[in-house]
């Protein structure tokens, strides 16, 4: 027995002798020198102020101000902690309150997700639960260090953070979401990361609520909570983690509120004042020499104890520095110096605590003191370093929890119709709008589980989103109600669950048996629905792991691991290597579009290493102003059809093997055949390079009279078998003419010179030949094949007949021929005669939908985890095949200009691709760089002689602004 404390003595002396001084600079003998110098010069009353921390506030009052500055100036109070709410208004206070001490104030805050913790308008970052399920804790040191800048940037000294408690009581009312989880390891990386990182930017970290407060049931705030543990069960849990931080060099530590019977045997004794823990376990078992600060000393944990200023002489007695929010400051400082003069209170004692102070205020710069300025502040405290660093720790915390039948991610488009369901009681607008940027995603509400069930009939995947308020102690338990409406769906259909709250949502469940998916999200911010969402359809990665245990099934660590497959993704510009300062330039060209009516109205977007990181509309659909542009406007494509609508089914079809690149026109459409284009092939059509004529005018022939009234023997104001063919609103073509037009490209006389020349004609004939090799309209491949895979649900021909006429943006006021404004009916005339279904126009869209066709030419085929034709395929296509002719063009493909043509900017790569429409439409994406760029305007409203946007190369000059905005 004797051999054995010997050995455990050794031991404690052997970690006592590795504890070094946190608050050591490394100019310690300076240090020292100030110290000294001040502490020489301090009377008794200014040594005891010193130990006080009073409550700031920057939304109070005049009187309030005036009561904090007499403390300093009549009691000389060493620190102030501050609390709500103005980050502008306590620089200032901090400035005027600094002013009037003779020894600079320390300045203290809580803020444990920030300084957004306290003031408004600043960042909040994660709770500690959602960066406990973070696997890579650089991404916590990261953090420590850019929340560093933001105090170093307010004028704060020590951050009363990290949260050190491990939280094994999922009742706990009070810690919760405030800690990094259950697991005592966990918790210990995830703080020794935070703390490095904070203090890289010189701010005092504080550990805290010691000696654990994370298996209680009860809120210190409110109460004494007990810790009923023995001391072997605290030293492995509770109090391993301050061990190691300690060992580690945190500067402080907070003493909680606690009763903790086996390390102090007075039960109705709060930690804080016990001095047991503080200076006999604390101080010099487990050897900590940095700063010991209180838990609030206006807690009820401690205010139920005796006075106010009996409860701060105790705390100081009992081993603590710093009174963290002490109440009757002034009746303390008398009790202080009674106490002192009594030798109660020992010189000993007050000057170490004294010294203590002194060093960490050497330690923060303040013997060289500066005010700080309020100039660029919120601008300061509000980066792009900060945007990207909470990106990245939302991601990395998003835990898959279950994921039967791989359900995730979602898939199957075309035939998966998915609707979602809220449960809870807060915002989800984020949530449902992200999901509606992959696929059509229905939101259903009913009274009734049987309601709910029949309205879910026709729907194969369910998403639940369960969505609580924000706040840290946040009710995260699901009502009984919506927990049988959940299970009630789930024994019927596909559900995926995300909880956008703690994981502990997830005990009330009786069993996880029936839902097919889990998310666990840990906070409904914004940004974690909106990751959330993209992880649902695989564009992100899910990578977290559950920092707590889920009854047996699912443990602390767990978490599947799920890569992306390649959908488009949602993100900022620098988050791609983009510089959001030079994309905003955009909004001044659109700015000068609408102002110079170029076009009433536009919308940009612009993607990058398969992320969209700028969507912005502008304008109106016509000018006079009644609906303006949004991220779901519809616009009439024109010539980008020839791309999105022509091209993909003649890629497939080449590569089914239908046809060769060399496969002459005449052998493919019997029409061509001993024709003047007989023996024009498949490579020198789509390169435009076959002495094909532009385009043939065939309504021109087909109307009368000065007014250009329609042939009543060609067209019909109502439909029959005869008129079925719809060129727009109330006039109808006659059925036989589609074959009249096939046939008028053939007998037009060929071009006479063989050179470059832009033609749509391939693309009416390749319709045809289309829809008879595969026995389906060319809508329909190309719904079937690519648009309904994709989540394209936009991109559609004829659109009157599936979207909602008030998402889809007005062309022309046709006077020439169809004597209407189209709104919805496709502008060019010749797919109009076509029945609004072409290769060569006709095809609508939003620009969300044209970015996905462009990402998955972009990626050679592949989008969604499908590959839609082979890299080698689209390749293919993306070459010049007559370049040394002068022909910049691939086959379908527009590509950059060869001479002083303005095909683009003149700043993309040979690789890049892409097309122009007439209404003033255009979309380019570069394989060297990664982007896609979307541009989409109505310019031919209400007239296309208004050509003032190609005049000016508009969409070029925006091609070349995101050129410019590249930062790598």
């Amino acid at each position: 027995m004797n051999k054995i404390m010997v050995f455990l003595a050794l031991i404690v002396g052997l970690t006592l002798q590795a504890q070094t001084d946190p608050l050591k600079t490394k100019d310690s003998i300076a240090q020292d020198q100030w110290v000294d110098s001040i502490m020489k010069t301090m009377s008794v009353e200014q040594k005891i102020g010193q130990l006080f921390m009073v409550a700031a506030y920057s939304n109070k009052d005049e009187a309030h101000e005036k009561f904090i500055s007499d403390l300093i100036t009549k009691h000389h109070i060493g620190a102030l902690i501050f609390f709500q709410d103005q980050a502008v208004k306590q620089v200032e206070l901090t400035n005027r309150y600094q002013a009037l001490s003779k020894i600079p104030l320390l300045i203290g805050i809580d803020g444990e997700w920030g300084l957004r913790m306290r003031l408004k308008n600043t960042v909040a970052f994660p709770y500690n639960m959602a960066l406990g399920a973070i696997r890579d804790n650089r991404l916590l040191y990261d953090m420590g260090k850019q929340m560093g800048k933001h105090m170093k940037r307010e004028g704060v000294h020590i951050n009363f953070a990290p949260v050190v408690d491990v939280n094994t009581n999922p009742l706990n009312p009070v810690i919760g979401n405030r800690s990094y989880g259950e697991d005592v390891q966990n918790v210990t990386r995830k703080a020794v990361a935070f703390m490095k990182g904070i203090q890289s930017e010189n701010i005092m970290a504080c550990a805290k609520h010691f000696p654990g407060h994370g298996d209680t049931s009860q809120d210190s705030h409110k109460t004494l909570p007990s810790v009923n543990h023995d001391r072997a069960r605290l030293d492995s849990v509770e109090l391993y983690p301050y061990r190691e931080i300690f060992k580690e060099g945190i500067g402080a530590a907070m003493v909680g509120h606690l009763s903790v019977p086996a390390l102090e045997p007075n039960e109705s004794l709060p930690s804080s004042l016990s001095h047991n823990i503080i200076t006999g376990l604390l101080k010099e078992e487990m050897g900590f020499k940095g700063l010991v600060v209180t838990d609030a000393l206006n807690m009820k944990g401690s205010t139920n104890f005796a006075s106010s200023e009996e409860i701060n002489l105790q705390a100081i007695l009992a081993g603590n520095d710093l009174l963290d929010v002490p109440l009757e400051v002034a009746k303390s400082i008398e009790l202080f110096k009674k106490a002192y003069s009594k030798g109660a209170l020992t010189k000993e004692r007050l000057d170490e605590s004294v010294r203590k102070i002194l060093k960490t205020k050497y330690r923060a710069g303040l013997n060289n003191y500066q005010p700080i300025a309020t100039d660029n502040l919120m601008k300061d405290l509000n980066t792009i370093e900060d945007d990207l660093m909470n990106r990245r720790l939302v991601e990395s915390s998003i835990t898959l929890v279950q994921n039967k039948n791989e359900v995730l991610p979602v898939s199957d488009l075309e035939k998966n119709r998915v609707a979602y369901i809220k449960i809870g009681k807060h915002n989800n607008r984020t949530f449902v709008k992200r999901l509606n940027d992959y696929t059509k995603v229905d939101v259903i509400t009913a009274r009734s589980l049987s309601e709910y069930l029949n309205k879910l009939k026709n729907y194969e995947t369910v998403i639940v989103g369960f969505h609580t308020s924000l706040g840290a102690y946040a009710n995260y338990k699901i009502a009984d109600d919506e927990l049988a409406l959940l299970e009630g769906i789930a024994e019927k259909h596909k559900v995926i669950l995300n909880v956008f709250a703690s994981p502990y949502s997830l005990l009330k469940l009786e069993s996880y048996e029936h839902i097919d998916g889990i998310i666990v999200s840990y906070q409904n911010t914004a940004l974690a629905q909106d990751l959330s969402a993209q992880m649902i359809f695989g564009a992100l990665d899910i990578k977290g792991m559950l920092p707590v245990n889920i009854k047996d099934e699912f443990k602390y660590g767990y978490g599947l691991q799920l890569s992306s497959i390649d959908r488009l993704g949602y993100s900022i510009p620098e988050d791609v290597g983009l510089d959001r300062s030079k994309l905003k330039k955009i909004d001044s060209v659109a700015a000068m579009v609408i102002d110079s009516a170029m076009a009433p109205g536009l919308h940009v977007l612009v993607a990058r290493h398969g992320k969209v990181v700028f969507r912005e509309s502008y304008g109106y659909y016509t000018y006079d102003q009644k609906k303006k542009v949004d991220n779901n406007s519809v616009y009439d494509l024109a010539s980008v059809t020839k791309i999105l609508g022509g091209l993909p089914m003649i890629i497939k079809a080449e590569e089914d093997g239908k046809f060769d690149l060399d496969s002459p026109l005449g052998e493919l459409m019997p029409v061509l055949k001993g024709s003047n284009k007989d023996t024009v092939t498949v490579r020198e059509a789509l390169s435009h390079y076959a002495k094909l004529k532009p385009y043939i005018p065939y309504y021109e022939t087909m109307v009368e009279g000065d007014d250009n009234t329609p042939m009543e023997k060609y067209f019909s104001s109502k439909p029959s078998s005869k008129y079925s063919i719809k060129v727009a609103e109330n006039l109808f073509l006659r059925t036989d003419y589609r074959d009249t037009i096939y046939k008028l490209i053939a007998e037009a006389p060929q071009r006479e010179e063989l050179e470059y020349k832009y033609s749509g004609l391939p693309f009416y004939l390749f319709k045809d030949y289309l829809e008879k090799a595969y026995g389906q309209s060319l809508d329909e491949l190309n719904a079937n094949y690519f648009y309904k895979p994709l989540g394209a649900t936009t991109l559609v021909y004829n659109p009157l007949n599936k979207i909602p006429k008030s998402t889809i943006v007005p062309t022309e006021d046709d006077s020439f021929f169809r004597h209407q404004l189209l709104h919805g009916n496709v502008h060019d005339e010749g797919a109009a005669m076509m029945g609004g279904v072409s290769g060569n126009a006709g095809l609508f869209g939003n620009s969300n939908d044209v970015a996905k066709m462009m990402q998955m030419y972009l990626q050679k085929g592949y989008y969604g985890g499908k590959s839609y034709f082979k890299p080698e395929s689209f390749d293919k296509f993306n070459r010049r095949y007559f370049e040394e002719k002068g022909v910049r063009r691939g086959l379908g493909f527009d590509k950059p200009q060869l001479d002083e043509s303005m095909a683009t900017c003149g700043c993309v790569s040979f690789k890049s691709f892409g097309h122009s429409g007439y209404t003033g439409t255009y979309t380019f994406a570069d394989p060297d760089s990664g982007i896609v760029y979307v541009f989409l305007s109505n310019r031919v409203y209400p007239t296309r002689e208004n050509n003032k946007l190609g005049d000016a190369d508009i969409r070029t000059v925006v091609q070349g602004l995101i050129q410019e905005s590249i930062m790598d």
